[in-house]
């Protein structure tokens, strides 16, 4: 890297080993020996009916008063919540009673699963059953039953594209909201033979604008951050798994039809099938064969006035549990394994992987993916294997290596591809036992036939929050042929640095909860360590009691093109390679509170534009119809005016959707797309009927057309069943 590329990184991981040394003290979690409930095993059967009638529930054990976490910290909430945990030899139960003091409906989106956070009353439990403080699982549900659930990972962050299998009712009665849980044991992982289990349990208040939980967590994080949970006292340990099978096969049936081509209409049909093998409590093996990768859920389109790739997450349930041990390898821009590119251009024929905790500091990933030949596109397999250690409190060393194979060239083509692509390296993830500091060091090396200077990749990154004061800074270099062709890396031959910095002031105040400024630089090199890319961001941002959020922000950038480029990625003049700009923008933001029936996001940008101007507008719009669905509106407008004889444009993007939840089974969603930068009309029309626990009916109907005469290019419709068998 030389010598004074070598002297950019070397700071961040001395401190942050320095760091790791003089935080001993922080080992301990910071609520569990205070905060403890006994989990009570039965006999009794429990109904899941959200009554809490059972004889069980007027024995258990009752949680502590819960704490406030916003609009402040400090005291009791004032719209109190009690859980008590009892098992039996297959089921978790929790009875939860969400206290009620203030009339009035119960603010909630619908019935669908996985809900937005932020718009519903709602109650979660957070459970650490690894004891890492690091990883686990999150059930909840809103104020009318709807359920969500996810993975944690990353000291806590939910992952809602995971379904577990479990149940849940609610009731709700004037003053207050119960509800019942049933999670069994194989839903989740866990460590065999202990008797403590890190948990916490949060409940979202709208109508009081108060956020709340049993083990106190400071307002800076999330409620769900493992950091903070309390102790779960199991009366006897979890019981132990076996070996343990679950298939869920599907079959579906699909009718195209390609008007742009003029082919005929297209009739097929398609079965496969996802197996799952439960090892132990804390390791399973993942099978599919002939899996169906066509999305039943339509990405949401964005106006693409970006240099580089852009990144959609990961939807498809193969890829997810366990899925932070291959998906975090790395940073957001820098990733050397990215599942999405499995199956993109080519049918998957089969894959497996295995994955868990192996002890209680190890965890291991391994995965195998086989790919067909598709017209043009080889037959690919693509491996995947991590190995991670856990040290400290919330700290990690881990390495990793992936490996794209190409098995079977097209014939009678011209194949100029990687025969292979491998990409290895190591990574230290570092997070305190109070999660005020964070960090993270990797080095990442590429292998590929006829590689010639630098492939590789090196990042370090610290940051330090407490509730008033931020502070971070991140370091990257990329080389100039580092080739992840398994990853998402966005651009190569670069080194960067981005500090930033932020304070919150917390005024005694009824209406404003927090106020205070944040700045931001994002400075891109060239490896000879010339500027290339500047982006420097000051912000204020205001948030009110009834958790509605205004932002203020002033944004100054350069840039020098090192490739030609449309800046409306519309197929016009291209501004050469070479090319300077200096420009400065305003914008404006305001989040409406979730208490209403219509909620909204208004968002205005104006300023410098590649040598020109860019006037930019976005609006999300929600109307709730309790508790049976909702009317949204995404909206984009870019009025972009540039010197000749480059294209000036007025791209525009709407996105109207209803989404109906007739019952907490049966949903039914529509959503139209226009985009005018691509020239297309996107409709998606989807039926689903939950008949059993993710188990699943879809009929799909999805068509493109052109807006002028809204001339179809070609539609489809699928119609997809899958069964979750034990």
């Amino acid at each position: 890297m030389g010598t004074m590329k070598r002297t950019r990184f070397i700071y961040i991981p001395l401190l942050l080993c320095l760091i790791s040394y003089t935080l001993p003290a922080q080992n301990t979690p910071v609520n569990r020996d205070k905060y403890r409930l006994r989990a009570i095993k039965t006999d009794q059967a429990v109904r899941i009916d959200g009554k809490l009638d059972e004889e069980i529930w007027s024995t258990a054990e009752k949680t502590t008063p819960f704490f406030r976490i916003q609009p402040i910290d400090t005291g009791y909430a004032r719209a109190q919540t009690e859980v008590m945990v009892v098992f039996d030899e297959d089921n978790i139960y929790m009875g939860i009673t969400n206290f009620d003091p203030t009339p009035g409906k119960r603010p909630v989106e619908s019935y669908r699963r996985d809900w937005s956070f932020n718009n519903n009353d709602n109650f979660f439990a957070a459970i650490d059953t690894y004891n890492d403080q690091t990883n686990g699982f999150a059930f909840g549900v809103n104020a009318v039953g709807g359920q969500w659930d996810g993975m944690q990972a990353n000291g806590g962050a939910v992952a809602l594209e995971w379904d577990g299998k479990w149940y849940s009712a609610v009731q709700n009665y004037k003053d207050r909201w119960t509800a019942e849980f049933k999670i069994p044991f194989r839903t989740i992982r866990y460590e065999e033979g202990v008797t403590e289990w890190g948990i916490n349990f949060s409940r979202l208040d709208l109508k009081t604008n108060e956020k709340s939980s049993w083990a106190p967590v400071p307002r800076q994080f999330a409620s769900a951050t493992l950091a903070f949970t309390g102790t779960l006292e199991w009366e006897t340990p979890p019981p132990p798994s076996g070996v343990r099978f679950s298939l869920i096969p599907y079959a579906l049936g699909m009718v195209t039809h390609n008007l742009e081509t003029g082919d005929p209409i297209d009739y097929r049909g398609n079965a496969g099938l996802d197996a799952k093998v439960i090892l132990s409590t804390s390791m399973n093996l993942d099978v599919t064969v002939n899996p169906d990768y066509s999305q039943v859920e339509v990405d949401r389109q964005v106006t693409n006035l970006d240099r580089f790739e852009l990144y959609f997450p990961e939807k498809r349930k193969f890829f997810l549990e366990n899925s932070d041990l291959f998906s975090n390898l790395g940073s957001h821009t820098i990733r050397p394994f990215f599942s999405r590119r499995i199956g993109l251009n080519s049918p998957v024929i089969a894959g497996a992987r295995f994955s868990g905790n192996a002890g209680e500091n190890w965890r291991i990933g391994i995965m195998n993916m086989q790919t067909a030949v598709k017209d043009l596109d080889p037959a690919d397999n693509f491996s995947v294997a991590v190995v991670q250690r856990k040290i400290l409190s919330r700290s990690n060393i881990g390495v990793f290596m992936t490996n794209k194979q190409v098995l079977v060239a097209p014939e009678d083509t011209a194949f100029h591809a990687c025969q292979f692509n491998r990409v290895a390296g190591g990574e230290f993830n570092f997070a305190s036992a109070d999660n005020n500091w964070t960090g993270k060091v990797f080095y990442h090396h590429s292998l590929y036939p006829g590689q010639e200077g630098s492939t590789s990749a090196a990042s370090a990154m610290i940051n330090y929050s407490n509730q008033k004061f931020e502070a971070g800074l991140s370091q990257a270099y990329v080389g100039g042929n580092y080739l992840a062709e398994m990853g998402f890396v966005r651009r190569t031959g670069y080194l960067q640095t981005t500090p930033s910095l932020g304070y919150r002031f917390y005024p005694d105040s009824r209406r404003v909860t927090s106020h205070g400024p944040s700045f931001e630089a994002d400075l891109y090199f060239d490896p000879s360590t010339k500027m290339t890319d500047r982006e420097l961001e000051l912000e204020y941002s205001l948030t009110w009691n009834d958790r509605s959020v205004m932002e203020v922000g002033l944004e100054e950038g350069y840039v020098k093109l090192l490739e030609t480029f449309d800046p409306t990625n519309t197929g016009g003049e291209m501004i050469p390679a070479g090319s300077e700009f200096n420009w400065t923008e305003v914008y404006l933001s305001y989040n409406s509170t979730q208490r209403w029936l219509l909620t909204f996001l208004l968002q205005g940008r104006y300023g410098g534009y590649f040598g020109g101007t860019r006037a930019q507008f976005e609006t999300e719009m929600n109307y709730r119809v309790q508790p049976y669905g909702s009317f949204s509106l995404i909206a984009s407008y870019n009025h972009i005016l540039l010197p000749e004889p480059y294209a000036s444009k007025d791209l525009v993007l709407l996105g109207p959707k209803l989404d109906i939840t007739f019952t907490e089974k049966l949903f039914f969603t529509t959503f139209v797309q226009y985009n005018n930068q691509i020239e297309n009309i996107n409709v998606n029309m989807r039926l689903q009927w939950r008949f059993a626990p993710v188990s699943d009916l879809f009929i799909v109907y999805t068509e493109n057309a052109y807006p002028s005469g809204w001339q179809t290019k070609n539609r489809g419709i699928v119609l997809k069943l899958s069964y979750w068998f034990n």
